[in-house]
């Protein structure tokens, strides 16, 4: 039996925590130098999108787009279990926020 140990980089699962608009991103690479993480790598084409280097190590924080000098260039891609939906008790309806049509807002008082 031998006792030698390797080490072995963790499975990269599916993820894309930010999606890129290749025609409306700049390649100015804003979103690389303000990410806390450092997920984002500098496109090797000039003028390219950023390159999602390390998708696991994202944090969701949002700060590549929020910085994003492009309206419309990225958009954080949130994974399922972290995206808020809701639950009506009285019809069984889910909702989620972004929905096309939301439910008419709560009008009833909190209780207490």
């Amino acid at each position: 039996m031998s006792r030698e140990a390797y080490l072995v980089p963790n499975p990269l699962m599916p993820c894309r925590p930010v999606l890129f608009d290749a025609d409306v991103c700049t390649g100015c690479n804003t979103c690389v130098d303000v990410c806390r993480k450092d997920v984002l790598m500098p496109s090797p084409v000039k003028g390219g999108p950023p390159l999602i280097l390390y998708p696991d190590e994202c944090w969701f924080c949002g700060c590549c787009v929020q910085y994003c000098p492009t309206p419309g260039a990225s958009r954080i891609n949130h994974p399922l279990l972290l995206k808020t939906y809701w639950k009506r008790k009285e019809s069984g309806e889910f909702f989620r926020i972004g929905m096309k049509n939301p439910p008419p807002p709560n009008t009833r008082p909190p209780i207490g």
